[in-house]
């Protein structure tokens, strides 16, 4: 059996030890309690050789008391554990009730019988106790006691004067010899035969004492006494209880001092005093209560009678636990089960019968709830595991997974899909899908239909947007409300890559096909200007307009074309380790040359900003954005401007590099705005679309990003647009040397 079995058993058996010791102290009790009504009754009955005098009835009352407390503390603690499983609402608990009342009545209905019949036979015999003769006799022995006192007392308190009077008239001579007044004590002791001699202080303090060998310890006088003591009337008192008369009286001359003695009587005539004393005091109080003396003597009868009433009561709790024992194991091995205590077991006694079978029962039912328990634990455990599992492939996966129940509501998401939204696991668990993520509406309700499950949308968080494309999968599950599961792939980067190549090939395109045929219309146009141009008299102007505008119109074309193919071929960075700071000043300073109507300023976070990056190629995206940023300052109406500014911020930002360009021109529209990174899109007339498209190629080259936001955004109250570049301090790592470092790792 179990440790965690064993203790179960033990809880439901109760505790051993303070069983056993109920189980041998209740029958002792009972038996004690028996043994002393029945001795109590045969001395009474004046059925021994022991008379049954009061110091009898006495000791027998206190005796059968006694037994009653101890039988009584048994059946209070017995009552107080059914009382508690009352309460508790436990079996069998009214059955105990029942017991024992039906026992408590069976066994009180005749003792308190016995004790009304024993009363008046105690009232009739009674009158012969208190007639003429023995009040007279116990009087005059009274009255013999008292003289016998008296007269010690009278010679105690004539030795106390003779012996003050002695010590108040030679105070000088104990002074210079306080020895001399032990002696002195020493001496009238023996001669007046006192049992003590001491001379005390108003504290209690002995000052010289009698040296008499006496085997008895006396009394002092209280110290409150001493204070209404004088030296004229010494303080004497009568202690027959104590076989010694003692007086004390205070010692004139002296400061505060007293004298205290005792005598001791007759150790033969001690005892008779003593119990004349009694028999007088005991027959006055009996004369006086006589009634009293009834109700005590019913008293004894009524212990007795309580004896048996107790022992009955524990016979009933005693009978009433042995019936309902097996019933209270079961359910308390029951109500452990219901805790999910499956080690339980109930302790079967064979002596118990059908019980007995019906605890080996209940112990296989719990062996059989014990395995079937561990197999579910078993595959519980299993599937924690494989939980875990699916968690760490979601946590780690680089798609988006949002987990989506039968309601609609989000159940799952894990960290990358935490990125792509926007939203913490947290803040979007529980919540409809169409809530968290309102771009996947159409997708979810065409997927809930049966219809296409994998789609394209177009998300915008943080200023940015994102390409993501999205797969529905059903959950197999035969219930009609089954969950979905939603994978998002961020092609954010893949579309602008596949757009960006699409633009170069159609711009290598155009600059071949265009290119070619450009250099001899425009030099068709001179040599028809120059040799027509003489003989043209009419219209002179108008051919020389024409003219003109087909040579510009070529230049203008060429220099269209000379972009595209500068796009096209859009050369490859080369990485050196070089100072961002240096490189952000020289291109701030360039623009702020060549645009002195604007405020360009740099803010830089640090005096040097080391980095690697290909210093020309990052000129030119910052040179390009701040251009773009003087052409919108530049759309803005003269009135509503006011000065032109641009800031340029640089700064370190943990592992990256971000540059900052911040304008109060004409800002950027909210719509579509991504989309200004791709070729030849632009919002100004005079625009090719190519300035941004270059600068995201080349911050892509540089393993970065390039963000576009509101000036608000960072100045808040400001209009404007601004663009932020980040890109790798430590420059973006080649594929090839990459694909080496895993080789070498494995």
């Amino acid at each position: 059996m179990s440790e965690q079995a064993a203790t179960a058993e033990t809880a439901i058996a109760g505790a051993p030890g303070k069983r056993g010791e109920t189980r041998i102290l209740g029958p002792l009790a009972v038996g004690l309690a028996l043994l002393s009504a029945f001795v109590t009754f045969i001395v009474l009955a004046d059925l021994t050789p022991i008379s049954p005098t009061h110091n009898v009835v006495v000791s027998l009352l206190l005796a059968n008391a006694a037994t009653v407390l101890l039988l009584l503390g048994i059946i209070v603690r017995e009552v107080w554990q059914v009382v508690q499983a009352r309460r508790s609402g436990r079996a069998a608990a009214r059955l105990h009730v029942r017991i024992v009342g039906l026992f408590s009545i069976i066994a009180a209905a005749p003792a308190i019988l016995v004790a009304i019949v024993a009363s008046v036979t105690l009232d009739r015999g009674l009158d012969r106790l208190f007639s003429n003769r023995t009040r007279s006799a116990i009087e005059n022995s009274l009255i013999v006691a008292e003289a016998y006192l008296r007269d010690h007392a009278q010679i105690v308190r004539s030795d106390i004067m003779v012996m003050a009077l002695d010590l108040a008239r030679n105070k000088p001579v104990f002074d210079q010899e306080p020895e001399k007044m032990r002696q002195f004590l020493n001496f009238q002791a023996a001669v007046r035969g006192l049992a003590a001699a001491v001379v005390i202080d108003k504290e209690l303090k002995t000052l010289a004492r009698a040296d008499v060998k006496v085997n008895q310890t006396f009394a002092m006088p209280p110290r409150e006494a001493l204070e209404r003591i004088k030296t004229t009337e010494p303080q004497i008192v009568l202690l027959p209880d104590t076989n010694y008369v003692a007086a004390v009286v205070k010692i004139d001359n002296y400061d505060n001092e007293y004298l205290y003695v005792t005598r001791l009587l007759d150790p033969r005539v001690v005892p008779q005093l003593q119990a004349t004393r009694a028999s007088v005091i005991e027959y006055t109080a009996i004369e006086a209560r006589r009634v009293g003396v009834q109700v005590a003597f019913a008293l004894m009868y009524t212990v007795i009678a309580l004896i048996v009433l107790l022992s009955a009561v524990w016979i009933g709790l005693n009978f009433a636990n042995r019936l309902v024992a097996p019933i209270r194991r079961l359910i308390g091995a029951a109500n452990a089960v219901s805790t999910g205590n499956l080690h339980v077991r109930v302790p079967v006694r064979q002596s118990e019968g059908d019980l007995a079978h019906l605890g080996e029962t209940f112990n296989r039912m719990t062996q059989e709830l014990r395995t079937q328990h561990d197999d579910i634990m078993s595959a519980r455990d299993l599937i924690d595991s494989r939980r875990r599992f699916t968690e760490a492939v979601l946590a780690g996966a680089s798609a988006g997974v949002i987990g989506v129940d039968g309601e609609g509501k989000v159940s799952i998401l894990n960290r990358s899909a935490e990125r792509l939204i926007g939203r913490s696991e947290a803040e979007a668990l529980g919540k409809p899908l169409t809530e968290v993520l309102p771009e996947l509406a159409d997708i979810m309700t065409a997927a809930q239909t049966g219809a296409r499950t994998q789609d394209q949308v177009t998300i915008s968080r943080n200023g940015r947007e994102r390409n993501l494309s999205v797969r529905v999968t059903s959950e197999q599950s035969g219930e009609a409300d089954h969950g979905y599961v939603v994978t998002l792939d961020d092609i954010t980067e893949l579309v602008a890559a596949q757009r960006t190549s699409a633009w170069a090939d159609v711009a290598r395109r155009i600059a071949h096909e265009i290119k070619n045929p450009l250099t001899p219309i425009q030099l068709s146009a001179e040599r028809i200007r120059r040799k027509y141009g003489k003989l043209i008299v009419e219209d002179r102007a108008v051919f020389d307009q024409c003219t003109d505008t087909i040579v510009r119109q070529v230049d203008d074309i060429r220099r269209m074309v000379d972009e595209f193919s500068r796009f096209a071929r859009m050369p490859k960075p080369v990485i050196a380790a070089e100072d961002l700071a240096d490189t952000v000043r020289e291109a701030v300073f360039l623009m702020r040359v060549g645009n002195t109507d604007i405020d360009v300023e740099a803010e830089i976070a640090e005096q040097t900003i080391p980095a690697r990056f290909d210093r020309r190629l990052i000129s030119q995206a910052l040179t390009n954005i701040i251009k773009n940023a003087t052409e919108a300052i530049a759309a803005v109406p003269p009135q509503e401007l006011g000065k032109g500014k641009i800031r340029v911020y640089a700064a370190r930002e943990g592992e990256d590099v971000v540059i900052d360009v911040i304008d109060n021109g004409i800002g950027l529209p909210k719509e579509n705005r991504s989309r200004l990174l791709e070729p030849y899109v632009t919002t100004r007339e005079k625009g090719t679309g190519l300035g941004l498209a270059i600068v995201g190629r080349i911050v892509e080259e540089h393993g970065g990003s390039i963000e576009l936001r509101d000036a608000a955004d960072k100045v808040p109250g400001q209009r404007g647009a601004w663009v932020r570049v980040r890109i790798l301090a430590a420059g973006k790592p080649d594929a090839n040397e990459n694909e080496r470092q895993k080789i070498v790792s494995e």
